[in-house]
């Protein structure tokens, strides 16, 4: 009995070298298909690190999670007439046996005219509870919709305005991504990383919402009233 036990160290260890192995190979398929995706975009790409997305974007509470935070696998240019940028992002949480790295993506769009800060996200069981307790969110006349989606904004009705039935209906047809605005850009993005596909899709919402905005509202945030 005594002599299985180096036997199954080694097993363990030839176990995690094939895991880090096949994770080193899935990272460089992964950075070849964005970059040919970023090519095919007309877009630059850069798998480096980058720990300043923070500080450009202060507003956004998904970037400033947790330490040690860094974008990686940016690929950013124009799209479709506005500035955009897709990137994978990496924070740390807890410490010792408690230590956690999270990854996530997001892709961030500029509008074409100033925005209010408003969050909408899939609705939680701690928003449930939080509704229990007092602490709602913005409901909406659409019943589905107020189920599914948290929404919080400082100004009640620039949420009515810009949540209107077809971007209610824009938001339950797709997949449940949470975004952000802040004054000048929106954000879209989820707990994993995304697929080439994926990101596609997270910018065609962003653009979706922003293309929605009703126009008395562009109106109304162009003349800065």
């Amino acid at each position: 009995m005594p002599e299985i036990a180096p036997l199954l160290i080694v097993l363990f260890v030839a176990l995690a070298v094939v895991g880090m192995v096949f994770a080193y190979l899935q990272q460089q398929a992964r950075r070849k298909a964005l970059a040919a995706f970023a090519r095919s975009r007309g877009m630059l790409f850069d798998p480096g690190k980058y720990a300043g997305l923070d500080g450009r974007f202060p507003t956004f509470d998904c970037l400033r999670r947790g330490r040690g935070r860094y974008a990686y696998n940016r690929i950013y240019g124009d799209w479709n007439g506005r500035d955009c940028l897709l990137f994978d992002y990496r924070y740390v949480t807890g410490s010792g046996k408690n230590r956690r790295t999270h990854h996530f993506s997001g892709a961030i769009l500029a509008a074409t005219l100033p925005l209010k800060p408003l969050v909408i996200r899939p609705e939680g069981l701690f928003d449930k509870m939080a509704g229990f307790l007092g602490f709602d969110d913005i409901d909406f006349e659409s019943a589905e919709f107020s189920r599914e989606f948290y929404v919080k904004s400082p100004d009640r009705k620039w949420a009515y305005d810009v949540i209107h039935a077809r971007t209610m209906e824009l938001l339950l047809a797709g997949p449940r991504y949470s975004i952000e605005f802040d004054h000048a850009h929106a954000i879209v993005y989820d707990r994993r990383t995304f697929s080439v596909g994926e990101f596609t899709a997270a910018v065609g919402l962003a653009e979706g919402i922003l293309d929605g905005l009703p126009e008395y509202l562009v109106r109304q945030q162009a003349d800065g009233t």
